[in-house]
């Protein structure tokens, strides 16, 4: 039974390459496994009319969660507690980067809202292979050097001041 849910799955990513491939061709977007590994885009049902909306969308999720984790990390108001003790580990300099990436984030997320009330093929490969080339060369290697930091960043940087002296 195994092994028939996998010969499906291969299949139904066979069948999804195959009709990718024909908008890459079409819209000189990425390749498939490239746009793959970075968005998680083989979990699409192959059978819609609308492949690239249906990728846009996700490629949409992901920008919404980077969006609203760089949110926490810049108004911590409401964040989880953890998130105060990763805060101290970044420096100025990384919050400014964090600012700048938010507001291009959040300028994908005002397209996104033109794309999902006016549906238009050639504006949805537009915005893949943009969102695709500023995410992979530049916002994920900003992003990933101010996480790394967070995560594993040594020693809290350390304050002037503090509410008790």
């Amino acid at each position: 039974m195994e092994d028939k849910i996998k010969t499906e799955d291969k299949i139904n990513l066979d069948e999804l390459k195959q009709e990718y491939g024909k908008f890459k061709d079409k819209w000189g977007l990425p390749e498939f496994n490239e746009l793959n590994k970075f968005f998680d885009v083989e979990e699409i049902d192959v059978e819609t009319d609308f492949l690239l909306r249906k990728i846009r969308r996700i490629v949409s999720d992901r920008i919404s969660g980077y969006l609203r984790f760089i949110e926490v990390i810049l108004n911590p108001s409401n964040a989880p507690m953890f998130i105060f003790k990763l805060i101290k580990k970044i420096e100025e300099e990384d919050k400014k980067k964090l600012t700048e990436i938010y507001n291009i984030l959040g300028e994908f997320e005002l397209e996104i809202v033109k794309l999902d009330l006016d549906y238009n093929e050639t504006k949805e490969a537009e915005f893949i292979k943009k969102v695709y080339k500023i995410l992979s060369e530049d916002i994920s290697k900003k992003l990933l050097i101010i996480v790394d930091k967070m995560s594993n960043g040594g020693e809290i940087k350390k304050e002037r001041g503090s509410y008790f002296g």
